[in-house]
């Protein structure tokens, strides 16, 4: 019969005054480590002592105990009350619980020590979210629970919404079965079935990380910082209803709007009302769109305005503002570092500055009868307005004796000026209740295409979509590279004179404006977009304002100035897009010149050194990804990333597989076919003189001395293409 293991005896425990207690050098913790001294002994008063110390006898000489007192283990604690007998909130002879063991143990001092810091477990996570929302649940204050245990608010606040997570996943990330970056993205939502829904679907996802939990859970929501947001205001949605769901783990610029609906209605509202309020300036009409489509003022004639003169009050504010940000930067010229307070308040008076600057315009009653504005949203929210165009219809007419009504422009009208403005108030007033007010809709995109097995063509509009996008980007690069710029408009002008067979080129010399006639939402706020636009006005702003000043003072720019404004205005010329052939012939366009088209913008491409990627395009969702076939994201993803990456996502649904395409593909440089510059192997083999444009990275000596030359260069047929650039 086996023998049973002996009973173990616990040491004995008793209150032994302080003054008896000594500290033990055997205690090992040396090195300052969590709680300070200060804190505990602070806890203590709270809580009193909640763990009794480590005391063994102190002997004498001859091996008797002395009635003192060493403590190896509980050294912080006898610190602590040491600091409290100091203070006098605790009697120097306080009984202190004690567990005393035999002076001679077996079990060194140093290993009680140790054993004591070793084997204790700190709190699972999960109990501390837990043990904090029961606190709440019995009226503690967050504030007073992160007082308690010497931690911020927001971290309080933190573990608070960790602990409103879905119990199943709750049980999940107790059993080890999900990590604590996971459990925190799944935070951002308070929905637990679409947490659970999620977490389901990640089993047969690759990506498990908390950026795509995040991803997955605000794929139906828009972020705080799009532009209809800024444009209403969070406070004006929240205040109609609207949710706002906020990560308090990762940064998220103001959080994510739920309720995409109500947004857009409140936006279209907004927008109606400010239409309005335009429209009372006594415009005929106001069209209003979140983007205003490209190219949405070809046809309509812009009338011209007056600036309105600064008040005496504006200039004086004007003054006081240029005043006080020239202190402020004479103040912090020299500092390494410039306090955000100060940054702010610097941007702040910039776009005081700014809008006081940048004047308002007056026009005619006459011309407002018959002309209209538009109104947009910018990137940052604002509202941009446009105003000032007559559409083709709205152009008064004269009536001619025996002739049909001829407009102001040559053409044939369809009514007569009855003298009196009659006909375009008619127009103005379109009757009670009626608004001049009109949205433009935005264009929708194709349907769907169906699965098939065969990666088919691109479609003609999405090609033309992507080649808008790639011509915008080569503008702005060709914009950049004047060497590049007057070697092109020398050999177009080579072209026209000595191979008329062979016209086409991608530089439309006659500097008329390319324009798309297919373009993806956004274009106009895309950065090759606000680029070109920016050094447009700021050329804009340089030049006079009338023509007849122009000469003397592009003659009094020097030559680079004259080289960058000359590069400017033919970039804006230049068109590599691969539009839509029309079935019949149309006379305008056909396939061998879009071909040689963009056969020739593939030499500029490569002389300028484009970049797509580096300019900002992504192969988003809704910029290519949502307007191809299942099978061409495959296959694309495929191409970019490799086989296996492209298994993982052919069982999703297609909006799906976009969407992780689209994050796949983010971080990469793949190109769609269209978007894409070929690389000559051999450049003599191909035939292509790319040696003679890589030459041209000099500029000729004369425009460093005169504008002789690139007068005659800009100077075309009419004479008005330069001025109308600039």
């Amino acid at each position: 019969m086996a023998k049973s293991l002996p009973k173990i005896i616990l040491s004995g425990s008793r209150d032994i005054p302080f003054d008896r207690l000594v500290l033990s050098q055997s205690n090992v913790r040396r090195v300052k480590a969590g709680v300070s001294i200060g804190e505990l002994a602070a806890d203590i008063v709270r809580r009193t002592l909640l763990q009794s110390l480590n005391v063994r006898p102190m002997l004498d000489g001859e091996g008797q105990e002395t009635g003192h007192f060493e403590v190896p283990a509980g050294g912080r604690r006898f610190r602590a009350l040491e600091l409290l007998v100091q203070q006098k909130r605790l009697a120097k002879d306080a009984p202190i619980p004690c567990v005393v063991k035999a002076a001679n143990d077996v079990v060194t001092a140093e290993e009680d020590s140790f054993a004591e810091n070793t084997f204790r477990e700190q709190l699972h996570p999960l109990d501390q979210f837990r043990a904090m929302q029961a606190m709440v649940d019995k009226g503690e204050g967050v504030e007073a629970i992160a007082a308690h245990f010497l931690v911020t608010p927001a971290v309080v606040t933190q573990r608070l919404r960790l602990a409103k997570v879905s119990p199943k996943l709750h049980d999940i990330y107790a059993e080890d079965g999900m990590t604590l970056e996971q459990l925190m993205a799944f935070a951002v939502s308070d929905d637990h079935a679409r947490q659970e829904q999620v977490w389901e679907m990640l089993a047969h996802s690759y990506n498990k990380s908390g950026a795509y939990i995040r991803q997955k859970l605000t794929e139906n929501t828009v972020r705080a910082r799009d532009k209809r947001v800024r444009f209403i205001g969070v406070e004006a949605y929240v205040a109609a209803g609207g949710c706002v769901m906020r990560d308090l783990f990762e940064p998220d610029d103001g959080g994510w709007l739920t309720d995409p609906a109500l947004l857009d209605r409140l936006v279209g509202e907004k927008l109606q009302a400010e239409g309005e309020r335009i429209a009372a300036e006594g415009w005929k009409w106001v069209a209003t769109a979140i983007d205003m489509p490209w190219g949405v003022t070809n046809g309509l004639r812009e009338i011209d305005g007056v600036e309105l003169a600064m008040t005496g009050e504006e200039e004086a504010k004007l003054a006081a503002l240029q005043t006080e940000i020239e202190e402020l930067e004479a103040e912090w010229a020299d500092a390494p570092e410039v306090p955000d307070e100060v940054q702010a308040r610097i941007e702040a008076i910039d776009a005081a500055i700014g809008m006081l600057v940048e004047r308002p315009m007056s026009f005619e009653a006459r011309d407002m009868v018959i002309a209209g504005a538009f109104l947009s949203i910018e990137v940052d929210g604002t509202l941009a307005v446009e105003r000032g165009y007559v559409r083709p219809e709205d152009e008064p007419v004269i009536e001619i004796e025996g002739a049909e009504d001829v407009g102001v422009d040559g053409h044939a009208g369809h009514r007569a000026e009855t003298g009196d403005d009659d006909a375009a108030d008619e127009d103005q007033a379109a009757g009670p209740g009626v608004s001049n007010v009109v949205p433009i809709s935005a264009a929708s995109g194709d349907e769907d295409d169906e699965d098939g097995e065969v990666v088919k063509p691109l479609p003609d509009r999405l090609v033309a979509e992507l080649t808008a996008w790639r011509t915008l980007a080569l503008q702005d690069a060709f914009a950049q590279s004047p060497s590049t710029a007057f070697a092109a408009v020398l050999h177009a002008f080579v072209l026209d004179c000595f191979y008329s067979s062979t016209r086409e080129s991608c530089l439309q010399i006659s500097l008329h404006e390319a324009s798309f006639g297919f373009s993806t939402t956004g274009l106009r706020d895309s950065a090759p977009a606000r680029s070109i636009a920016e050094r447009h006005k700021r050329w804009a702003d340089r030049l006079p304002d009338s023509d007849k000043n122009l000469w003397e003072a592009l003659l009094a720019l020097d030559g680079n100035e004259q080289a960058a404004l000359f590069a400017h205005c033919a970039s804006r010329v230049l068109n590599a897009q691969q539009e839509v052939v029309p079935k019949y012939d149309n006379g305008r366009i056909s396939k061998s010149s879009i071909e040689r088209r963009v056969e020739h913008s593939h030499v500029l491409a490569r002389a300028v050194g484009l970049d797509l990627v580096g300019a900002g395009w992504r192969p988003t969702v809704a910029g290519y990804l949502g307007s191809v076939t299942k099978q061409r994201i495959i296959a694309d993803v495929a191409e970019a990333k490799g086989a296996k990456f492209a298994e993982m996502i052919d069982h999703l649904k297609k909006a799906d597989m976009a969407r992780e395409a689209e994050r796949l593909l983010e971080d990469g440089d793949w190109l769609p076919e269209p978007m894409r510059t070929p690389v000559l192997v051999d450049a003599a083999q191909a035939g292509e003189p790319e040696g003679q444009v890589d030459e041209a990275t000099t500029l000729p000596a004369f425009l460093d001395e005169e504008l002789v030359e690139a007068g005659a260069v800009a100077g075309n047929d009419d004479g008005e293409a330069l001025p109308e650039a600039a």
